[in-house]
């Protein structure tokens, strides 16, 4: 891939998620017109960034929205749910664009299909008709006048070019001359009660009406230029192939869509089933049967947000064929973990400085050398030497920061991605919900903001299906309709602390209880005796939940052990502050950097090794009588608790140097996981700061290995990844 389109992809991602969070903005106050403006200017910006790259697909997708949002900057349009909607499915489809792009690195191929499908919603919205017409007014006019015409024809246009368009270059007439499949034209002026003497010849005043044998998606990519001043309407029935929805279908299916969200009440079962029945006879009549066939299949699960996915992929993947489902999830590309990092300058200025000191001191060593050489008494020597190497010392470690402070980003990059899957979720589960974001300037290094991504979602998830109660429990305890999440940052000493705060239910305590129970994951007279915070700890047990039926979100025991698993690689913790009826607040406890770590070094078959010091829990000499088999592996009472035994020197292959006569056996007792471990070591080393590089190249796949640091004797230190080590 050449640095022309990497920088493309780059700025194209930003305006991206800039657009994102204007839309989602914008529907919570829809007037707000500055939002407006900066919504236009970023898929217009997005629109000649494809213009350079000679993508014409995305730039006549874009262009048909940039359309849409030109009448709503102008008041002719008032902004609405279903274009805030269609735009991000806009945005969607654009990602995958370019997550196809940095895979192979050149324009998509096969990206004209879903450019017309695009451009062909957006011309069914809203569109106001002019002089009072309305669809059948125009095309009932065009029929009257090519009768014959008309019924070979396939497509009918309406084209009302702008008044300037003699001044814009344009000539209405050429576009039409050069429409596929054309068989018919018929010229009127836009505004027939206008008296001759009163027509201007400076200015367009003419409604083109044609027809056509082509399909309307090949009319509407013919006329992609023009694509806010014409209307397309399909005569022929609608079959398969066809690439959108008509709007008054589209229209039904968010009508039923909207219904299903409403709060069951009595009689809710044969609400679903007409609204899943009705989805489905408008899909057939669209000639969409596999998007029908999936409304059918959540109709008889009778689970409504099952329903109401299968309508919402109806309304997104509008082909009804293979290619459109295969779209729908975006393509993770090969290099997603390369990631490009923009820096202040005021650093790199910091960087040049510190370089600048380096080599001074450099020089002088190499000065005191040739000193040495010449026979300087040796005294004088080792103070200089002294002196520089204190000046060295200092440089080294401000050049370590300042490199550190290279890799710091802000929260932002990673917040800003979460509110649109907060609506979807919340909407999905038909809850009302407004996010907040707090502390978005908070910085941290950026391998931590990256890799708090999923686990973040895990919790918001949570939070919204488990924590935040539905519309009449809220009303029933007195709360406000609307729950609201709050997503903060903020730094506590060398730490970043990240929050999800709700004000739903709290954590169930009970539930949690009578599931642990259930399950064998405490016996029931330790429970007895465990406190409140200790049983809400057991939510993050793997494989637990205290859902009572799988849906989409829930149920399968997946969830909040991936995100003690997930913070405790990257060194920090996870806790839980629930309140009953109150709500919960789930912290992480981060390290403000992973590249420096503190590590304890420890020695197996004669090779030293490294692991974490937070995951060292004690270091003890256990007796070896007291170590005994349990199954194939081995293990040993410590305060009351079973501790699992492996040896370092058995796990990496290689032949131990500990006697088989020896009475005890050396280990550090761990924690990953929120489980206790125990590694038998031959030797206990120094504790140390390092900078931890991570493993690459046909060493980076290699499991139970962090990375690895050079110690000041020159040997590679292998730093240890413990919960790999016991898994």
């Amino acid at each position: 891939m050449n640095e022309f389109v990497e920088q493309f992809l780059l700025e194209a991602r930003e305006l991206i998620e800039q657009a994102a969070g204007d839309l989602l903005a914008l529907e919570q106050r829809p007037d707000d017109p500055d939002r407006v403006d900066s919504v236009f200017r970023a898929f217009h910006t997005l629109k000649g960034a494809a213009g350079i790259v000679e993508f014409e697909a995305m730039g006549r997708a874009l262009h048909a929205v940039e359309g849409v949002l030109t009448g709503v900057r102008s008041k002719e349009s008032a902004l609405s749910t279903t274009m805030i909607d269609e735009c991000l499915a806009c945005l969607d489809q654009v990602t995958r664009w370019l997550d196809d792009m940095e895979v192979t690195g050149k324009v998509p191929t096969e990206a004209r299909p879903a450019a017309d499908a695009i451009v062909q919603r957006f011309l069914g919205i809203t569109r106001p008709a002019a002089s009072g017409l309305q669809v059948g007014d125009w095309l009932a006019r065009l029929q009257e006048a090519s009768p014959g015409h008309f019924s070979e024809a396939q497509t009918a246009l309406r084209y009302l070019p702008h008044a300037d368009a003699f001044f814009r270059g344009e000539d209405p007439l050429a576009f039409i001359r050069e429409l596929p499949g054309l068989v018919s034209i018929e010229l009127a002026l836009s505004d027939p009660a206008t008296p001759f003497d009163d027509i201007d010849p400076f200015t367009c005043g003419m409604e083109i009406l044609a027809l056509s044998k082509a399909d309307a998606e090949a009319v509407t990519r013919s006329l992609a230029d023009v694509s806010d001043q014409i209307e397309v309407h399909a005569i022929r029935p609608r079959t398969a192939s066809d690439a959108a929805l008509a709007p008054l279908a589209r229209s039904i299916l968010e009508a039923q869509i909207l219904l299903l969200r409403e709060p069951r009440q009595s009689g809710g079962s044969g609400q679903a089933a007409s609204a899943g029945q009705v989805s489905i006879n408008v899909c057939r009549h669209a000639g969409i049967d596999p998007a029908a066939d999936q409304i059918a299949a959540a109709l008889n699960s009778d689970d409504i947000a099952s329903i109401i996915k299968a309508i919402e992929h109806a309304l997104q993947n509008q082909q009804g064929d293979v290619s459109a489902e295969k779209s729908e999830q975006p393509r993770i590309p090969s290099s997603a973990t390369a990631r490009v990092l923009r820096v202040e300058t005021t650093r790199i200025d910091t960087l040049v400085n510190l370089t600048g000191e380096l080599t001074v001191v450099k020089n002088a060593l190499g000065h005191l050398a040739t000193q040495a050489q010449s026979g300087l008494d040796t005294k004088a020597v080792a103070g200089t030497l002294r002196r520089l190497q204190m000046q060295l010392d200092r440089l080294v470690g401000e050049v370590q920061r300042a490199v550190l402070r290279i890799r710091v980003v802000p929260m932002r990059q990673m917040f800003q991605r979460f509110p649109r899957p907060v609506r979807e979720i919340s909407a999905g589960v038909g809850k009302s919900v407004t996010f907040a974001v707090e502390g978005e300037d908070t910085e941290a290094d950026t391998a931590i903001v990256e890799a708090l991504f999923e686990p973040l979602l895990h919790v918001l998830r949570n939070s919204i299906d488990h924590g935040v109660e539905d519309f009449g429990q809220r009303i029933a305890s007195g709360k406000p309709p609307t729950a609201t999440i709050v997503l903060r940052a903020f730094r506590e000493l060398d730490n970043v602390i990240v929050e999800v705060e709700d004000d739903g239910r709290g954590v169930d305590v009970d539930r949690v209880r009578e599931v642990a129970v259930t399950r064998g994951l405490v016996e029931a007279d330790t429970l007895e005796r465990m406190t409140d915070a200790d049983i809400v700890d057991l939510i993050f047990a793997s494989g637990f939940s205290t859902a009572r039926e799988v849906t989409g979100l829930s149920g399968r025991g997946v969830g909040m052990d991936a995100v003690r698993t997930a913070v405790e690689r990257l060194g920090g913790r996870v806790s839980i502050d629930s309140r009953s009826s109150i709500g919960t607040v789930v912290r992480l406890t981060l390290p403000f950097t992973v590249m420096i770590a503190r590590v304890m070094t420890i020695e197996a078959a004669g090779q030293a090794f490294g692991i974490p010091l937070d995951a060292v829990v004690e270091t003890a000499m256990i007796p070896r009588d007291r170590i005994v088999p349990i199954g194939q592996a081995m293990a040993f009472a410590w305060r009351g608790r079973t501790v699992p035994l492996v040896s370092l020197a058995a796990s990496l292959g290689l032949t131990s140097h500990v006697s088989t006569n020896a009475a005890e056996a050396r280990v550090v007792i761990t924690v990953a996981g929120g489980q206790l471990g125990a590694i038998e070591v031959e030797r206990l080393g120094e504790r140390m700061d390092v900078m931890i590089k991570p493993m690459d190249g046909l060493l980076g796949g290699m499991s139970g290995v962090a990375g690895t640091t050079l110690l000041g004797d020159g040997r590679v230190l292998i730093v240890l990844d413990v919960q790999e080590l016991f898994n």
